[in-house]
């Protein structure tokens, strides 16, 4: 059994009895990272890319989800990558998922120029760090482009991406005119689109984005995601992605 620090805990995934270590001081994965595992698909034989992976959330999840043949996380936080790494171990999946510690601006030095069939990111929303009382803080680091913005996540997703490579990646709707500009200028053209929203009678707050590289222009917008059907009441979808 792998020893816990002081802060951690040990999350059940709710799938094929998977868990994952956390720091209850850290970031923790939220609804979007299961939202994006179940959007996002990897066919039989085919290799994951996961950019900015926290604690291995998303490759775990994919794992159970999907057919690919091998799951890589890069993560910059080096306290991240190792919870990451100590909980593909304690799933006993360290034969199908790589964690690697590293910049996501490296990423095509770290792995070579159209080395992956596949490539997921749950990326900071937020610009800047205005405001922020502690800008070197993970949680600040996760939702805040401070070591990394979008533009730099899409130039590394193109850059490993091999031609025709798929891009699925969470965001927020008020930057999609931006999110589909820095998309295109780098080559991957967005394809599929869903908004999720909280409640069918509220905006949406999540948007699901699936990109092919070097793909063509026509976009598929699909049907709504709504989460609750009432308060502390999941949809059937979404209780579904979680594995409830």
């Amino acid at each position: 059994m792998t020893e816990l620090k002081e802060t951690e805990q040990i999350v059940n995934l709710q799938r094929n009895g998977l868990v994952l270590i956390q720091d209850r001081k850290r970031f923790c994965f939220g609804m979007d990272a299961v939202l994006l595992s179940g959007f996002a698909s990897a066919k039989r034989g085919e290799t994951v890319l996961d950019l900015g992976t926290g604690t291995g959330i998303l490759p775990l999840l994919m794992s159970a989800k999907t057919e690919a043949e091998r799951l890589t996380g890069l993560e910059i936080q080096p306290e991240s990558a190792d919870m990451a790494l100590r909980s593909v171990r304690m799933n006993g999946l360290s034969d199908r998922i790589d964690i690697v510690a590293g910049d996501i601006k490296n990423a095509v030095s770290l792995f070579g120029k159209a080395s992956y069939d596949v490539v997921v990111s749950n990326p900071p929303y937020m610009t800047g760090g205005h405001g922020l009382v502690n800008p070197a803080d993970a949680k600040a680091i996760a939702r805040h482009e401070l070591l990394c913005t979008f533009s730099d996540v899409a130039e590394a997703a193109a850059g490993v991406l091999k031609p025709g490579g798929r891009f699925y990646l969470v965001h927020r709707p008020f930057r999609l005119v931006e999110l589909f500009g820095t998309l295109q200028r780098c080559g991957l053209e967005p394809k599929r689109l869903r908004l999720v929203y909280p409640y069918a009678d509220r905006e949406p707050d999540m948007v699901l984005i699936a990109c092919v590289k070097g793909g063509k222009s026509r976009l598929q917008v699909e049907k709504p995601l709504i989460i609750w059907q009432k308060p502390g009441i999941y949809t059937e979808e979404v209780s579904g992605m979680y594995g409830f």
